[in-house]
């Protein structure tokens, strides 16, 4: 059975920037050569880029795993390391990208080429020649790179189409697709053919073209999850123009106009946006002898059943199997396209435009607990990379280590929870003595 892989759950890992270096100039006739250790380069980002030969996200169904290479360390005679290539991940457009730890809202590429770095490689870290000053000419000091970041991502695929095609199995909405595209649908006598979305594209009698989406039938139920459900209920957000298909000729028994209403509701139990859409009714099947017929009764149904000030849809007899009415049919979808703009369901925060003002007070960029076995713990974002940035083979850095964290505020915290001369505080697997 086909698969349509729209949904997919990845770890990016952008590089982390390479080591600044300590060293010194050595050179015959050259006294006091002076700092010549250079930076380390950055690390490389991962990049999602648009791409318009994707339609699904089945390449994100093995490999899960994205990560960008390191830059290069500093070197000797003043030299910079290499800066890491970025890393391009390739998505079809339609992906939405969201955090999966938080499920905040990433980005939405939607744009063929679109490009968005989802992960940002770490700056290189600096080599002692960046640390002399006049009062410490000689510097023996210098920066490990910094971490590149790491997330575990949640990616969406809601197709892109102008058109979609919407209503009950087996009512013709892939015969429809098959004869105005050269898309290759699979048509069969029984329901949930389509399993997947499909696409084609598709071209007006005056030459505009346009992209039409057969979506996997919808029963009752469908916005709770019944049948293939809302699984394939969300791809209808992305299109401008609904057509729904009905069987007018009743060949499975049910009442069309029936039909119409349950779709009808499952798309507003879904999101009542999706009901202001522009909508035309197909009605099709017109072959059957009895269509004609149940036409009437349904243009009958419909109109009384209008509410005060509803206009009357359109509704285009056609019979995808002769072929009959599509060429009409295209015609005004496209007339429809040309004045429809394509608008969100979710209505976009407008950001607001005055500025309050006012005394925060300022989180803390570190935190502390006590352990069971008596160890101070040390944590938080920002000390955890200054740690790593530090690089501990030199007693210099050690020093400089020790004076950023007094100058974070740690030395009095540990004191006013109690810590004594003597303690051990630990950051990471790494662990020191609390000297008062």
């Amino acid at each position: 059975m086909a698969v349509f892989f729209d949904q997919a759950k990845i770890i990016v890992k952008a590089g982390n920037g390479g080591n600044g270096m300590v060293a010194f100039r050595r050179e015959k006739y050259v006294p006091d050569g002076g700092p010549a250790g250079g930076d380390g380069g950055k690390g490389g980002s991962v990049i999602f880029k648009v791409d318009e030969g994707l339609r699904t996200l089945l390449d994100f169904r093995f490999n899960r795993h994205f990560r960008a290479k390191n830059g290069e360390n500093g070197m000797s005679k003043s030299m910079y390391g290499r800066g890491a290539e970025d890393l391009y991940v390739k998505v079809p457009a339609g992906t939405i990208i969201r955090n999966a730890q938080t499920k905040e809202f990433i980005a939405d590429l939607v744009e063929p080429g679109q490009e968005f770095v989802v992960a940002k490689g770490g700056r290189g870290g600096r080599g002692n020649i960046r640390f002399a000053t006049h009062k410490n000419p000689a510097p023996d000091v210098a920066e490990n790179g910094e971490p590149g970041e790491e997330f575990e991502l949640e990616l969406e695929l809601k197709v892109l189409a102008d058109v979609g095609l919407v209503g009950f199995p087996s009512v013709g909405k892939s015969t429809i697709l098959s004869v105005i595209s050269s898309a290759k649908p699979k048509i069969g006598d029984y329901h949930f053919t389509t399993l997947t979305p499909q696409l084609g594209m598709t071209q007006a009698p005056n030459g505009e073209q346009f992209v039409v989406a057969d979506l996997p039938g919808i029963i009752q139920g469908a916005h709770e999850g019944v049948g293939l459900g809302i699984h394939f209920l969300k791809h209808i957000e992305r299109t401008k123009v609904i057509l729904h298909v009905i069987d007018m000729a009743a060949m499975e028994g049910r009442d069309p106009y029936e039909d119409f209403q349950t779709i009808q509701n499952e798309l507003g139990s879904y999101h009542l946006r999706l009901l202001e859409r522009p909508m035309i009714i197909v009605a099709n099947k017109m072959d059957q002898p009895q269509a004609e017929e149940n036409l009437e009764k349904f243009k009958k149904d419909l109109q009384a059943n209008l509410k005060d000030g509803e206009e009357m849809p359109e509704i285009f007899p056609i019979s995808a199997y002769r072929k009959d009415g599509l060429q009409a049919l295209l015609a005004r979808t496209a007339d429809l396209l040309e004045v429809t703009e394509f608008f969100p369901l979710e209505e976009e925060e407008v950001p607001e435009t005055h500025v309050t003002y006012g005394v925060e007070e300022e989180e803390k960029p570190f935190t502390v607990s006590r352990a069971s076995d008596g160890t101070w713990d040390l944590g938080g974002e920002k000390l955890e990379k200054l740690f790593v940035m530090t690089n501990f083979e030199h007693d210099e850095s050690i020093m400089r280590f020790a004076r950023q964290l007094r100058g974070m505020g740690i030395d009095e915290e540990l004191r006013s929870r109690g810590a004594k001369s003597g303690d051990i505080v630990r950051i990471k697997r790494f662990e020191f003595e609390f000297v008062d």
